[in-house]
């Protein structure tokens, strides 16, 4: 049988990247900045990122193509952007959230993903395939222990002992005020508010474990309550019908800070003690390049049944 290509998509918050294979051979690996080709207007960015991934094959479309993409929050959703990149590319396509791909790139077929990077959410599929989503509702509402989110409650944290009058001693103060380049206590909110975006936002959270390593009560009580947010959008899953047996999480915060992961797993053994708690190791998008696989096999499948 002639080899055909296949992708991997992983659409991050922040970064998008994309893997190509010739059969077992990589033949693309890019990492692009998601806001430098994304606009959030999804037939346009169905057009560009179908001509991003032709152009890292050579100028051929894959044959298979699955995509994990942050945003893409319900079935719906998803079904369009995957109907948009089939137009665009002839082949077949798949797109999941992004969560989705933690578990496939741990190397399991089922499981829940959780996803702890610029945003955060929790997605699983139902025994009838449906797919259940927690979180993702973005820093303003919501994305527990995500980078943005983790700033966000130190600065809430930090707020609330000046108003208590305590004398500002805590290293979370002079961490944070030092990543925002200000001495000045008062300017901290406006600092913040002067921020769009939850991925600017989100590159302040070194400050939160550079505290919480230094002993800082702050920062400490804010990374356990990021991890308890985490665990408790599995739960909702889990009470929606999710299994719990598997639970894999990833992304750039979860994965490179290991208080945050220590703190999601203390939490997860009061969620639901039974589960198999899994980090990632491996690139989320080693995930879309496995479910791109299972899209080829599943597509050669059918053929061979039309033959018969």
């Amino acid at each position: 049988m002639t080899q055909e290509i296949i992708a991997g998509v992983d659409i991050g918050g922040t970064k998008t990247r994309v893997m190509a294979c010739l059969g077992e051979r990589m033949i693309a690996d890019e990492v692009l900045v998601t806001e430098s080709w994304r606009i959030r207007q999804m037939e346009t960015d169905a057009v560009t990122l179908a001509g991003i991934v032709t152009d890292l094959c050579g100028g051929v479309a894959p044959a298979a193509l699955a995509v994990g993409a942050h945003g893409c929050d319900t079935g719906k959703q998803c079904l369009r952007f995957q109907a948009l990149l089939a137009e665009k590319t002839g082949g077949a396509v798949k797109v999941v959230n992004d969560a989705e791909l933690m578990v496939p790139a741990a190397g399991y077929m089922d499981g829940i993903g959780v996803v702890s990077g610029t945003g955060s959410i929790a997605v699983a599929r139902s025994a009838d395939g449906r797919m259940l989503a927690a979180g993702g509702w973005g820093w303003i509402l919501g994305d527990e222990g995500s980078a943005a989110a983790l700033v966000r409650e130190a600065a809430k944290a930090i707020r609330r002992s000046f108003d208590r009058g305590e004398d500002g001693g805590d290293p979370l103060i002079g961490a944070l005020m030092r990543e925002l380049g200000t001495s000045d206590q008062t300017k901290l909110g406006i600092l913040l508010n002067e921020t769009r975006g939850a991925a600017v936002w989100g590159r302040h959270a070194n400050a939160v474990f550079e505290a919480a390593n230094a002993g800082s009560p702050l920062a400490i009580r804010v990374i356990k309550d990021g991890g308890a947010g985490l665990a408790a959008l599995v739960e909702l899953l889990i009470q929606r019908g999710a299994s719990p047996d598997l639970v894999v999480a990833g992304g750039g915060v979860i994965t490179e800070q290991p208080m945050l992961m220590a703190a999601f797993v203390d939490a997860m053994a009061k969620v639901s003690p039974s589960s198999q708690v899994v980090l990632l190791r491996e690139p989320p998008v080693i995930g879309a390049v496995a479910l791109a696989r299972r899209l080829l096999v599943g597509r050669s499948s059918l053929s061979e049944i039309g033959a018969v």
